[in-house]
């Protein structure tokens, strides 16, 4: 695990795209796997902006998401379908996405369609990932033990909170979400993990120094080979 510190969330962005570039320019055919929510806009933004000056090439890659709401319809404008479209797609020429469908009619077949899609398309060559206040990637909330494959889960009350901004109102946050699971995230052959501003300092310190388990979800990255974490100074202040 290398962890950067940056002096701010501008340069975060800017270092994840570096690497997502790098990752593209050496394999023109990459499998990518991608988030959502406030931290990776900067890394998106930079992405768009070397691309539509001719750097990058997203005519081979395929995309992957780690999440989406259950029961939000793809057109509501707090749907990862949204939000990957308006933050990143619309503007690169990505040869296919995939977002997991929330709306499903056999949720649990949409979970195991899922993970054999990404294990068809040879698994998720880069994976970028954001960090919850509790620890939490993708939607795997803290938990007695960690889950292999794509799931529903239930969202806990501080992430329903830390969701909260994004609706007009509590209530109209969603309870539950499918989710790339903690051995699909493991299975990429490298993972990205970003992190940003004060609130998610503590979780940082937990998953870098902290025992492994699963009660901080992203404490398990420690057992992979290839993870990169960059933080700003807010996120860092605990290392």
């Amino acid at each position: 695990m290398q962890v950067h510190v940056f002096e701010n969330a501008q340069q975060v962005g800017q270092a994840a795209a570096t690497l997502f570039a790098a990752q593209i320019l050496r394999k023109p055919n990459s499998v990518l796997g991608l988030a959502t929510g406030s931290s990776p806009i900067g890394c998106y933004q930079k992405l768009i902006e070397w691309h539509q000056a001719g750097i990058l090439d997203f005519s081979q890659c395929v995309s992957y998401n780690l999440d989406e709401y259950c029961g939000l319809p793809v057109e509501h404008e707090c749907s990862y379908h949204a939000f990957m479209q308006d933050q990143l797609f619309h503007a690169i020429n990505m040869k296919e996405t995939h977002v997991p469908d929330g709306n499903a009619k056999d949720l649990n077949a949409e979970c195991k369609r899922y993970d054999a899609a990404i294990q068809a398309a040879g698994g998720i060559d880069m994976q970028l990932l954001g960090i919850g206040r509790n620890g939490h990637i993708g939607f795997n909330e803290p938990a007695s033990q960690l889950t292999y494959g794509t799931q529903i889960v239930n969202l806990t009350e501080s992430t329903i909170q830390a969701n909260r901004r994004f609706f007009e109102s509590e209530a109209d946050v969603p309870r539950q979400a499918i989710s790339l699971g903690i051995g699909g995230i493991m299975n990429a052959k490298e993972i990205v993990l970003i992190a940003m501003g004060e609130d998610k300092a503590e979780a940082i310190r937990d998953t870098v120094y902290g025992d492994i388990n699963p009660m901080v979800p992203a404490s398990i990255l420690r057992t992979h080979p290839h993870v990169t974490i960059l933080v700003d100074q807010a996120a860092g202040k605990l290392l």
